[in-house]
């Protein structure tokens, strides 16, 4: 299992090929890549802040949590901090399980949970100015499905 929270760019693909080497028990893998966004009026840049030690232990919780509900071979999240620019990747869930019901489902609940309850900030810069960027409603109801 693998979490990294980093400002270094990453390779989608290049993760999903050294995630999929020798996994001979493994019959599905669900791969998602997030990516910034653009935004009305321009977006210049998202900045996305966190506390390093706090957060890389938030999302190994939810790691652990999805690995007790499913039946998983392997997972990796990566997800960056920093300032980034639209289209930019911003992160990468991956579970491997025998079956891929259970690859599917640890996947979104992981995205569930990045997406609502992850420790990170997100404060967006437009040419009108900057604004945190506020929970939404639909991704707190989106929760409620894995209670």
């Amino acid at each position: 299992m693998g979490v990294r929270v980093q400002s270094d760019c990453f390779d989608a693909g290049a993760e999903l090929t050294a995630f999929t080497q020798n996994r001979p028990e493994v019959g599905a893998i669900v791969t998602f890549t997030g990516l910034v966004r653009d935004v009305p009026g321009g977006l210049q840049g998202m900045e996305i802040e966190h506390y390093p030690g706090m957060t890389a232990k938030a999302i190994e919780g939810i790691v652990a949590d999805a690995q007790k509900r499913w039946s998983l071979a392997d997972v990796l999240v990566i997800h960056r901090y920093g300032v980034l620019r639209a289209t930019d990747p911003i992160m990468m869930v991956a579970t491997a399980s025998k079956h891929r019901a259970d690859a599917f489902a640890a996947a979104d609940f992981l995205m569930d949970y990045l997406k609502s309850r992850a420790p990170f900030w997100k404060k967006e810069t437009t040419g009108d100015g900057a604004v945190w960027v506020a929970a939404k409603d639909d991704d707190e109801t989106a929760l409620d499905r894995w209670s």
